[in-house]
């Protein structure tokens, strides 16, 4: 059964601007049926750019139903030649041209008045730029645009019920994104909101929101929008051969000084065992970022696109226009993982160049090194590993949210986001503020540690020049300091961009392979362990075993023959 025009307004209870907002609204609609009596004329209609006011009278009995049309255009903004009406249609009819919104009405078949006489039908219609009069409360809009449509009819006795209201919107989808989902509404006066009630909603296939409702009112098509995401890619060869490297290049440097370092030097000074933790720890936590990385960086949980919901969907009010996955919580563990192990390797690469300046410069005019304070072990984990820890639950905790885990890590893949929704750089994402920052304040601290530690090298070891740049740009290389040039690649363009970004890959992904090299493989008790395994391989001999065997080849004659088996 069909149902009336909505709702009355509480205007009591009602805040002056939604008020006002209803009585403009209102008045609109009244305009809408009232022009075409004022000019005596079948048809009237008054065009502005933000909105359309259509008003026509027929005679209920000549026509099967009204189609109005706004018919797209270049600008976005309504012009005259681009509303179509058509008085007469038992159906929708396509246009010659793509229409951003159409409203079709169907007369009843028996419209006549007390008097048993057909009677006349005033129809009128509103086309709104945007949803501007029709504040909700429910669905809350940011990026896309919300055209509303009314339709009001009226015939001699002031209430006919059309037979049928269909409608037709086409949204404009942001570059980047597309259509998920939408929802057939009107706007409810009662409730100062969109309403569902007496509505439903069809097909949206090919891009167009079709809606059905059972009277007529101030209707518009909710919907809502999904990024599109470019997810990353595999790694290249580069990458996976450099990682690959490292990771054998780390587990080995990390058995060796488990082994060597602290279970057969327990004699030695707790200098040198401090130096020996603090090369394990960055050990450590660069090798467990590297296998996360390789394991979990790509996003598993990806938002594949779905089909837009239809009319076989529940028609429901959206919360909001931009659609966002429920988080399945991986992603972001991997992303808080990545966070951490390596904010704490480049930590401790701080603390062990600290702890190395501290040792060089406390007698720097002999060639053994000082001691550190009997503090420093205890206060070198809590920093190591306490400090990257409370910033990664700090960003986690300030940034991150199970309906918008998007705030906190990106999609395309499983690290901390960086990006607004146009696609630049934002300074107020985790990325900047969590990460690069701090990465840079170390970064730069290590640059002058490596500075100082040199100079009193250079000063006080009496060495070959060669020596002393081969130690500098050993400490450079444990102080991470080939990851100043992804900063270079942010701010370089062209074919220097591409040097940079080469010279960044190789430099970082060989980091563990080249700290095996430079502080394992040329040990002089790594290079006796090797040779101590080489020499118990070589020694191992594999024992020969004889066993003869009778084989009797006649009854007559016996002869024995000799098989040798392993």
């Amino acid at each position: 059964m069909f149902a009336g025009r909505q709702g009355g307004c509480h205007s009591n209870s009602q805040p002056a601007a939604e008020r006002q907002r209803s009585r403009l609204t209102k008045t609109l609609d009244q305009l809408s049926v009232d022009l075409s009596l004022s000019s005596n004329m079948s048809q009237s209609q008054v065009v502005q750019p933000n909105l359309v006011v259509q008003s026509t009278q027929i005679a209920a009995a000549d026509t099967l139903g009204v189609q109005f049309t706004s018919l797209s255009g270049i600008s976005g903004s309504f012009v005259a030649d681009r509303i179509v009406l058509n008085t007469n249609t038992s159906t929708i009819v396509g246009e010659n041209g793509i229409s951003d919104a159409l409203i079709y009405v169907r007369i009843p078949p028996a419209a006549v008045g007390v008097n048993q006489q057909p009677e006349n039908v005033s129809l009128g219609f509103v086309l709104y730029q945007n949803d501007r009069f029709f504040r909700s409360r429910r669905y809350s809009r940011r990026r896309v645009t919300v055209r509303v449509l009314s339709a009001t009819i009226r015939g001699q006795e002031r209430r006919t019920v059309p037979q049928h209201v269909e409608m037709q919107f086409r949204p404009r989808v942001l570059e980047g994104t597309a259509l998920f989902h939408f929802a057939c509404v009107f706007w409810d006066y009662s409730l100062q909101d969109w309403s569902t009630a007496g509505c439903s909603k069809g097909d949206a296939s090919d891009g167009l929101l079709r809606c059905f409702c059972n009277h007529t009112t101030n209707f518009a098509a909710l919907w809502s929008f999904r990024e599109n995401y470019e997810y990353a890619e595999a790694l290249d060869v580069i990458s996976i051969v450099g990682l690959s490297f490292s990771v054998l290049g780390l587990v080995v440097t990390i058995i060796h000084h488990l082994k060597d370092n602290f279970q057969r030097k327990s004699h030695e000074r707790e200098t040198n065992k401090n130096s020996k933790l603090a090369l394990l720890s960055i050990c450590v936590s660069l090798l467990a970022f590297i296998l996360t990385f390789l394991s979990g960086a790509g996003n598993s949980s990806r938002q594949y696109n779905s089909p837009v919901e239809g009319d076989n969907q529940t028609n429901t009010v959206l919360d909001s226009d931009e659609h966002v996955e429920p988080d399945g919580g991986s992603c972001t563990a991997v992303a808080a993982l990545l966070h951490f192990f390596l904010l704490a390797t480049f930590l401790w690469n701080f603390l062990y160049g600290m702890q190395l300046v501290l040792m060089v410069r406390t007698q720097p005019d002999t060639s053994s090194p000082g001691n550190l304070p009997p503090y420093w072990t205890p206060l070198s984990v809590i920093v190591g590993w306490g400090v990257p820890a409370i910033a990664m639950a700090s960003t986690l905790g300030g940034s991150y949210s199970m309906d918008d885990p998007l705030g906190y890590r990106q999609e395309e893949f499983c690290w901390l986001a960086a990006l607004d929704k146009n696609k630049q750089f934002d300074f107020g994402k985790p990325m900047f503020w969590g990460f690069l920052l701090p990465l840079a304040l170390i970064l730069i601290s290590n640059v002058v540690l490596l500075v100082l530690t040199s100079l009193t090298i250079c000063r006080t070891r009496p060495s070959f020049l060669w020596k002393k740049f081969f130690i500098s740009f050993s400490l450079a290389v444990l102080l991470g300091l080939s990851w100043t040039l992804g900063y270079l690649v942010l701010v370089t363009k062209g074919s220097a961009h591409l040097v940079f970004s080469i010279l960044f890959c190789v430099c970082t992904t060989t980091q563990g392979f080249q700290i095996f090299v430079l502080f394992t493989a040329r040990t002089a008790s790594f290079r006796a362990s090797v040779s101590t395994s080489v020499e118990y391989v070589s020694s191992i001999n594999i024992p020969l075993r004889n066993r003869s065997y009778n084989l009797q080849r006649s009854w007559e004659t016996y002869s024995s023959e000799t098989y040798r088996d392993l």
